[in-house]
């Protein structure tokens, strides 16, 4: 749950850029460990939105910004994507992104276009792509936190999330959902992983400092194990479909709605 003085900020926050950038923020949620189920108490609220400009400003041949981003205040991370951008990774089904449209914290809708976009989803979405970038996650943060005797405890979650997310497209369960929770009930089987995941989850959220320590062996041995297993998949499928006119026909939709 998010305290009200703190959602009212993000929202006071996201009514300051649409006056300042002119345009139109037609979705806001939280992403991260906040949208992960596994924050502390002292986490960050990640917001991130998608939005839209007046049509005369897509109007023209030149390149032009895509991103808007706020340096951080306090504990507020928050930052978005024109429309443009977010069709073109929706269209190379962009695991972030379909993370977003998952949240479970929501601090703004257009339920019109957002429907819209939730709609396509099952066409759009590509296993073997986010397969590929959550095994590359995992790699990366593995090497960097995970790979001596002694590990960033608390960097566990940043190489388990992946690997499970690759374990539930090689179970084709559909698009991976953001919470963790759900990732752990729907790809982890044995008993003693899964009490050692919950124990994790547990100490985090109470805010025991998982600082440097040393390896879990229940859970070092399963993500040592799965890095090399997964590696080796070749059976997962890529999208149905990436044509771009029905993202198109999404875009051009979503400026009448947004702006008559």
């Amino acid at each position: 749950m998010i305290e009200d003085g703190i959602r009212q900020s993000i929202v006071d926050e996201l009514a300051l850029i649409e006056k300042s950038e002119q345009v139109t923020i037609f979705y806001a949620c939280e992403s991260g460990s906040r949208a992960w189920g596994f924050e502390s108490k002292d986490s960050d609220y990640d917001v991130r939105f998608l939005y839209l400009h007046p049509v005369d400003w897509y109007l023209t041949i030149l390149d032009k910004p895509d991103v808007i981003e706020r340096p951080m205040k306090g504990d507020l991370d928050v930052s978005g994507w024109d429309i443009r951008k977010a069709l073109e990774l929706f269209r190379k089904s962009n695991p972030p992104l379909l993370e977003w449209l998952q949240s479970p914290i929501v601090y703004r809708q257009n339920t019109a276009i957002m429907d819209q976009f939730r709609a396509l989803l099952p066409e759009y979405y590509s296993p073997i792509a986010c397969l590929h970038h959550y095994l590359h996650m995992a790699q990366g943060n593995f090497r960097k936190y995970l790979k001596d005797e002694e590990v960033w405890v608390k960097k566990y979650f940043y190489v388990l999330r992946p690997v499970l997310a690759c374990r539930w497209i090689e179970r084709d369960l559909g698009v991976v959902p953001i919470a963790f929770q759900k990732l752990v009930d729907g790809t982890v089987d044995d008993k003693g992983l899964k009490s050692a995941i919950t124990d994790l989850m547990a100490r985090k959220r109470q805010g025991v400092e998982l600082d440097r320590g040393p390896r879990i062996p229940a859970i070092s041995g399963f993500i040592d194990a799965e890095l090399q297993r997964i590696e080796s998949l070749n059976q997962v499928r890529p999208a149905l479909t990436s044509d771009p006119r029905r993202l198109d026909e999404l875009f051009r939709e979503a400026l009448k709605t947004a702006w008559g």
